[in-house]
């Protein structure tokens, strides 16, 4: 795998360092995830991945599968095996700024999540319904388009999107599942967004 730069590579390699020092025993019982005492089996925004542990490597049974050549995405794996817990969702969802330490990210999550999907998918919401789909997105009746995903086990995320008018830019909206509260750091959910948004966009230019 290619990489491209420290701004992924130095977060991945620091979390690869401490999965090797994981206790699989730990990570089950807090994941409610298969360990056959070689490999993880996870499932990440509706591909099926087996990590091994403790020599680390990803795998898939779509070689074009999305985390396989993005190291963002593998970092994210890491970190959910490493300190994740499976946690059911209650039925709510949360705004970005509603979850915990929201505010503080606020204004990067913004950008590089909200004003992303808007112009990204707002300009076509045919070919963002058919890269949902294939995603594995259930529509919703939220937008001029809205579908909901599965990110990692029982952490879901709805992203809605409207399109452009006369006086009006494309915008979206994105809310987590209420066990983000709980489950995830504001960082990560930012991380979960952005990885759904780049899944998306990568389908779209199949």
């Amino acid at each position: 795998m290619e990489i491209k730069n420290n701004k992924d590579e130095v977060p991945f390699q620091h979390y690869l360092q401490q999965f090797q020092q994981l206790d699989p025993e730990d990570a089950v019982r807090r994941l409610e995830l298969p360990f056959d005492g070689n490999a993880f089996t996870l499932r990440f925004l509706n591909e099926t991945y087996a990590v091994t542990w403790p020599e680390y490597a990803i795998s898939s049974g779509d070689p074009n599968a999305f985390a396989l050549g993005r190291l963002q995405a593998q970092t994210f794996l890491l970190r959910y095996l490493l300190v994740g817990k499976h946690l059911p969702a209650a039925g709510g969802w949360k705004t970005f700024r509603q979850l915990p330490w929201g505010e503080v990210y606020l204004q990067p999550f913004n950008g590089r999540c909200i004003r992303r999907s808007a112009f990204t998918f707002g300009r076509d919401l045919n070919k963002f319904a058919d890269a949902s789909r294939r995603l594995g997105g259930a529509e919703i009746s939220q937008g001029d388009r809205g579908f909901e995903f599965a990110v990692v086990q029982d952490y879901r995320i709805r992203l809605s999107v409207w399109e452009a008018a006369e006086e009006f830019p494309p915008s979206a909206q994105i809310l987590f599942s209420d066990n983000f509260a709980a489950g995830f750091l504001a960082d990560e959910s930012v991380a979960a967004a952005e990885l759904l948004i780049g899944a998306l966009s990568a389908a779209m230019a199949r």
